[in-house]
């Protein structure tokens, strides 16, 4: 098809109009030649005129688009060298080829060109290997976000300074609720006289004004044991900063019986509404209460959780009244049930199985089925002595049962039992947690971030020695007609014993007063004997993994097992409780490979270093005096560099999780 008629233009159209006019002045010419020629005269001019001006709007047309280009390109060029954009060419050595001038004035001479990208950021030549499409890089007070286009070879440089600066002035200014709690401020005033009250009301106050005074907290006492402040997370930032000294400075309120004054703090952030930062406040301070009090939870949106404090070994709170109603709430949910299944920690120990023994005493007594989950290949050798002694009792012995009959003893309305554990993944079966819409949780650990979700009923009580002491005590409330036999008591008394090291750590008037009860039940001291003992081989194992044992900080035990040695966490935990035992050692960790191919830390003190703290570092857990954590994916050198540099943090004052 000729180009005439794909694309009409203006041309087109005057010369279809010319053709026509043509074929008619033929017609008049034919018919009255004078007003032909008239015509004829009339259309050449139009025509030459037509041509005049189609010609002349070309030019300018022309002329115009000529210009526009230059313009163009003109503002292409400013754009590239003066716009604040940073752009860069690289090579592939990741050599920088080019750069516009706007980069040039980060260089320290006269431009970049030539240099490694990693002048202008470290982390700028991973990204790229690991095709990374975006990065931000602070350079020089700038925030930059940087747009990589690899094929090209290419970086866009955009300053995000403003935007950084708007979006930090509006995260330092979000509100922060906080709630403090006076720990044992009831115990403590209860025997006192007014003016004693008095003088310790005016000090706790005096301390926590000037305290808010200082940092420009709002702070208002709502109850005789209970201050709300209110702050924002600028201020939250510089309390993290000097590690919530005010802990400290409360502690050292000595009253008259020479007891230190201790506070929780529970504290919620986040761009969540002023009531669910109400919700997030209570829930922290629960969770610091839980764990012993005398530290500080900070809980944000999302559910991360950081302590604060918790140096001081918690003071026992808990009452005989407490024991009594959480006894009589056990029964009634045990009455309801149609079976109990208990369950302990993977690896349990003495307190995992006598205090499974003991619930398990409940239900019975209630004429309840009642079973104990025990896994036979995941037991140590010193409960393998128990458990023997177990299965030669007929009638004990049949209500322990493997993880594999658990599950198919489980129903919607089982009772589940969890003892010496709250977190879902150490109980012996997790998959129990979510076969039953019944879980009560029993444990004298300080509650961690992990927990069991929505448990019917909960009992922690970080102030016992052990779980064994907690269920003893439910037992004294349980119906009269309820009979421990030596075998039963024993096995309670040695979880006792083994937890406190023969009444030695963490123990109460409430342990003793357990122990008597147990021991007028028949318990068997010389049983505990035998189950405490321990092999040759064992012992010589032990002593050789001492023996590799360094003193840091010149008051600090760390062993660490040769690579490729292996040994269990019993052996380990009874090292560190050996190297506890040496003159001037005022905490041990003890590190070794263990056969699940992680490596185990084991750590003990005396109380004047918070092991629990250090090792919720290493994603464990445990108690002042006592605790552990397994790590994956790491040599046991390496594992010994992460903990002294923990412990180095520990020791300069706070810790954070």
């Amino acid at each position: 098809m000729p180009e005439f008629f794909k694309k009409p233009t203006m041309s087109n159209h005057l010369w279809i109009i010319y053709a026509i006019s043509i074929v008619l002045l033929g017609f008049i010419w034919y018919y009255q030649w004078t007003l032909g020629l008239l015509m004829t005269l009339f259309l050449g001019a139009s025509f030459y005129y037509s041509i005049k001006t189609e010609q002349q709007l070309i030019s300018e047309t022309e002329r115009y688009i000529t210009t526009l280009s230059h313009r163009v390109k003109k503002v292409g060029e400013e754009a590239l060298l003066e716009m604040p954009i940073g752009i860069v060419l690289f090579s592939e050595e990741y050599v920088i080829e080019w750069a516009n001038p706007y980069m040039n004035k980060f260089a320290e001479e006269d431009t970049i060109v030539g240099q490694s990208l990693s002048l202008l950021s470290d982390d700028l030549i991973p990204m790229i290997k690991e095709n990374k499409s975006e990065l931000w890089l602070h350079l020089d007070g700038f925030e930059f976000q940087t747009l990589i286009k690899r094929e090209e070879r290419l970086l866009y440089f955009f300053d995000r300074t403003k935007q950084t600066e708007i979006q930090n002035l509006y995260h330092n200014e979000q509100t922060v609720l906080a709630i403090i709690f006076l720990d044992n401020y009831e115990e403590m005033t209860q025997a006192m006289d007014d003016t004693a009250k008095s003088q310790i009301n005016s000090n706790v106050t005096s301390t926590l004004n000037k305290w808010s005074n200082e940092f420009g907290i709002y702070l208002k006492r709502i109850s005789q044991e209970r201050f709300l402040a209110v702050m924002n997370q600028q201020i939250l930032n510089q309390l993290e900063k000097n590690k919530f000294e005010v802990l400290d400075e409360v502690r050292e309120l000595i009253t008259d019986k020479n007891v230190p004054l201790t506070l929780s703090i529970g504290i919620g952030l986040g761009g969540a509404s002023l009531p669910s930062l109400g919700g997030l406040a209570q829930s922290s301070l629960d969770l610091a209460l839980g764990r012993g009090g005398d530290q500080v939870a900070i809980k944000e949106e999302s559910g991360k959780v950081r302590f604060y404090g918790g140096k001081t070994s918690p003071m026992e709170k808990r009452t005989r009244v407490r024991a009594r109603v959480i006894s009589h709430a056990l029964k009634e949910l045990v009455k309801e049930s149609d079976k109990v299944i208990v369950m302990g920690h993977k690896s349990p120990d003495m307190d995992s199985v006598g205090a499974a023994i003991g619930v398990l005493k409940i239900a019975i007594a209630n004429d309840v089925e009642g079973y104990v989950l025990i896994d036979n290949n995941d037991i140590d050798t010193g409960v393998q002595r128990m458990i023997e002694v177990i299965q030669e009792n007929e009638e004990l012995s049949s209500h322990f049962i493997s993880p594999d009959q658990a599950l198919d003893y489980v129903t919607k309305n089982t009772l589940l039992v969890v003892v010496d554990t709250h977190k879902p993944s150490l109980v012996g079966e997790e998959k129990l947690l979510t076969r039953t819409d019944h879980v009560v949780v029993i444990d004298h650990h300080r509650r961690g971030e992990e927990f069991i979700e929505s448990p019917t009923l909960v009992y922690m009580e970080p102030y016992a020695s052990s779980t064994s002491e907690l269920v003893t005590e439910l037992l004294e409330y349980q119906p009269k007609g309820l009979r421990l036999n030596m075998l039963e008591s024993t096995a309670l008394l040695a979880g006792i014993i083994v937890d406190t090291k023969s009444f030695t750590l963490r123990t109460g008037s409430r342990t003793f007063d357990a122990a008597s009860y147990l021991r007028s039940k028949g318990a068997d001291t010389i049983l505990v004997q035998k189950f405490m003992k321990e092999d040759l081989d064992l012992y010589v194992r032990r002593s050789r993994l001492i023996e590799n044992t360094t003193i840091y900080k010149d008051e600090i035990a760390i062993s660490t097992g040769a690579q490729g040695d292996v040994f269990g966490p019993v052996v380990i935990a009874q090292a560190a409780d050996t190297l506890l035992t040496m003159s001037g050692i005022v905490a041990s960790f003890v590190i070794s490979e263990r056969k699940d191919g992680r490596v185990g830390i084991s750590a003990r003190s005396l109380g004047e270093v918070n092991v629990q703290v250090i090792m919720e570092q290493m994603n464990g857990g445990g108690h002042l005096t006592n605790a552990a954590t397994q790590l994956a994916d790491i040599t046991t050198i390496e594992a010994e560099e992460q903990l002294k540099t923990i412990i180095d943090e520990y020791l300069e004052g706070g810790t954070k999780e």
